[in-house]
């Protein structure tokens, strides 16, 4: 898999991009990811990617032809193939989902924003489609698109160690991620539940289940909304909310 990253920052995704998982993806040729400086597709000698917003206001807009430039140089033949994807907290909120549906495409393009924003003939006219990770505000597009790219990554057959591993993630089922213990086996006090240390592997898969619902339901009720609940899930689930002391804004463990 090909993603292409446009920015006017491409030091600031470098070292991340060839830590862990995703470098050890790129090494192993499972996905490219190719950063594109914008301001080398401006053809004025002060290499200028913005200007002053039409109507006033404060802060700089950046301009439309670098960045049109860039990506149509980049995608060539394949422009209008690939997504053109515009990371903006206007765009559509980012989901494991979405995460499942990128992976399965050869080649993705993301465009970073900059200081007020980026001109709407962008958004309009080049970008496919738009996302979000969140309800706040950036600096910049650079850390949205990282997290895109790691999420992807993940994603990739031969990226992870475990191969079952992407499944076992939070939201990958659509529930939260059961809790994790390692050694050793009393720490302070605090013991790791008996079950993970029995050996018994059935026992220990329904303890994992059942405590992903019980997080879930403390801490994001709204993701049961929409998980497939088997009908043991459901019977689980209307027993922890009949205890007294639990409700879905408190959790246990914490």
């Amino acid at each position: 898999m090909q993603i292409d990253v446009f920015t006017l920052f491409p030091d600031v995704l470098e070292t991340y991009l060839r830590s862990s998982v995703l470098g050890r993806a790129q090494e192993a040729g499972l996905i490219c990811v190719c950063q594109h400086n914008i301001r080398d597709f401006t053809t004025d000698r002060h290499r200028t990617t913005d200007d002053e917003p039409y109507g006033g206001g404060g802060g700089m807009v950046m301009k439309p032809e670098p960045i049109f430039a860039a990506v149509e140089s980049v995608l060539g033949e394949n422009h209008g193939q690939a997504p053109v994807i515009l990371l903006t907290p206007q765009g559509r909120a980012f989901t494991q989902a979405i995460a499942r549906q990128l992976a399965l495409l050869p080649r993705i393009a993301l465009i970073c924003g900059r200081y007020e924003g980026i001109d709407e003939r962008v958004r309009q006219h080049l970008a496919t489609d738009e996302i979000s990770i969140g309800d706040y505000i950036l600096t910049g597009g650079e850390l949205p698109a990282l997290v895109l790219i790691d999420s992807i990554a993940r994603l990739l057959p031969g990226a992870l160690g475990d191969e079952d591993a992407a499944e076992k993630d939070s939201y990958s089922n659509g529930l939260l991620e059961y809790p994790h213990y390692t050694r050793p086996a009393v720490y302070r006090g605090w013991q790791v539940p008996e079950v993970l240390l029995s050996g018994n592997h059935a026992r220990i898969a329904a303890w994992r289940r059942n405590e992903s619902l019980r997080r879930t339901f403390s801490r994001r009720p709204d993701l049961l909304e929409k998980t497939n609940l088997s009908e043991e899930d459901r019977h689980y689930l209307d027993q922890i909310a009949s205890l007294p002391g639990l409700t879905n804004n408190t959790d246990s463990d914490d």
